[in-house]
């Protein structure tokens, strides 16, 4: 644990804390779940407090993206594999060698308790001190095309607004390999296109062409 300390650049002065924050439900009852929840409020309340102050142009809908990137399972997962957290993590043998150490759900939920764990030790600002030092940018988010037509919808309906629709336009190449090109349009209004070997690929890559679009709107 105190390698992780050291890389958080927070020393816990309650290590229980922590402990609790690694301890993966597979491991026994004191697991961090109960953490998690807390985790993923103070991380909500602290990214839209950074990205209120750092980005003064946006936009509320600009910004509920930006937070949206920051918060999902690829951006915490991604911090998670960077401070070592799987290597951390207390979990019994039959889960460890299916792969939990790397899994991005289990790492992802890691990294909210450690978030709770912090906040519970040494309040707001210390928790603000760990995303500051760690957290990627927006743009540096390795998020998975498969997570862009959700994302995209929860963008979109945050405020109630309709969902997004899709259209497959066009297809092109041999029957055994085809590309498909997909539209995907609010309230008729064509926002973005993509392009894939299947439909539903097709689709992903229109719904992450529309995410960028209105990101850098």
């Amino acid at each position: 644990m105190q390698n992780l300390m050291n890389h958080l650049g927070y020393q816990f002065s309650n290590p229980t804390l922590l402990r609790q924050a690694l301890t993966h439900p597979s491991y026994g009852a004191e697991d961090n779940q109960r953490l998690e929840f807390l985790g993923d409020a103070v991380l909500q309340y602290l990214m839209s407090d950074i990205l209120y102050a750092s980005h003064p142009k946006d936009r509320e809908g600009q910004l509920t993206h930006l937070r949206a990137l920051l918060v999902c399972e690829a951006a915490l997962s991604q911090v998670a594999q960077t401070l070592g957290v799987g290597d951390a993590l207390r979990m019994d043998k039959g889960e460890a060698l299916t792969g939990g150490r790397e899994k991005p759900s289990v790492l992802a939920d890691a990294m909210e308790a450690i978030l709770a764990a912090v906040y519970l030790d040494g309040g707001l600002e210390a928790a603000r001190g760990v995303i500051k030092r760690h957290w990627p940018r927006p743009e540096d988010v390795r998020r998975p095309m498969q997570d862009s037509k959700g994302a995209l919808q929860e963008l979109l309906q945050k405020n109630g607004g309709n969902p997004p629709t899709y259209e497959i336009v066009g297809r092109a190449g041999p029957a055994h390999a085809p590309t498909f090109e997909a539209t995907v349009s609010l309230d008729g209004i064509e926002l973005a296109r993509g392009s894939g070997t299947t439909k539903q690929r097709a689709q992903q890559a229109a719904a992450m062409a529309a995410l960028e679009k209105l990101q850098h709107k």
